[in-house]
């Protein structure tokens, strides 16, 4: 017997061997598919479940814990507000031309509708200039030649001159004070005397406006 007599049960036996083979790789191939779908799964149960409890955690801390408390403010004697507003600038009104100005008797003169005036003094010995509020009697500013500190710069205490240096004061002292306008009402026969003009032009050109705008009604 030659070689030829074993050819064909040779090549049934490849099939077969050949066929196992393939049916073995494909048992492998399908078992490592099985095996990973079941890891994936497990996976994601076990992701789900760690989602679910961490949900479930928060929630429970949600309703069992509580808020911290605010803490109390302290307040010192130093910052503690006032109930009761007082307005420590009250001129902001007359400034804005707000505030309100006593009309006073229509026959009365001079008019009493100012918030500031002004009185000019001229008698045998000295000279007076004072301001006076709408709301006060006392004078809020005044100069007079009776003062040493300008007493003692005159010759006279009466004359044309005095009564220059006593605007010359009187408005550099209004402008200190915060005051810019103020009404100035004379007799006219007064007012065109040369003492009256000198006093006038003096508080003038010291910045000192001699009179107040019209009340605005809002």
């Amino acid at each position: 017997m030659g070689p030829k007599c074993f050819l064909p049960e040779t090549r049934n036996i490849f099939r077969v061997t050949s066929k196992w083979l393939r049916s073995r790789k494909c048992c492998q191939m399908a078992l490592f598919t099985d095996v990973c779908r079941s890891v994936r799964t497990l996976l994601g149960q076990s992701q789900r479940s760690a989602a679910a409890a961490a949900w479930i955690h928060c929630q429970l801390s949600r309703k069992y814990s509580k808020a911290a408390p605010d803490p109390e403010p302290v307040v010192s004697e130093n910052e503690a507000i006032n109930k009761t507003f007082v307005n420590r600038n009250p001129r902001n009104l007359e400034q804005m031309a707000l505030a309100v100005k006593d009309r006073g008797w229509g026959t009365a003169w001079p008019s009493r509708q100012y918030y500031h005036r002004l009185v000019f003094r001229r008698t045998q010995h000295h000279i007076t200039a004072e301001v006076f509020s709408s709301d006060s009697i006392v004078p809020v500013l005044s100069c007079s030649t009776k003062e040493w500190a300008l007493k003692r710069e005159l010759g006279s205490t009466r004359s044309v001159a005095a009564c220059r240096a006593v605007g010359d004061v009187l408005a550099q002292r209004c402008r200190e004070a915060g005051i810019t306008r103020v009404v100035y009402r004379e007799i006219p026969w007064k007012f065109r005397s040369e003492a009256n003009q000198t006093f006038w032009m003096a508080m003038k050109e010291g910045g000192v406006t001699l009179n107040e705008p019209r009340r605005k009604f809002i």
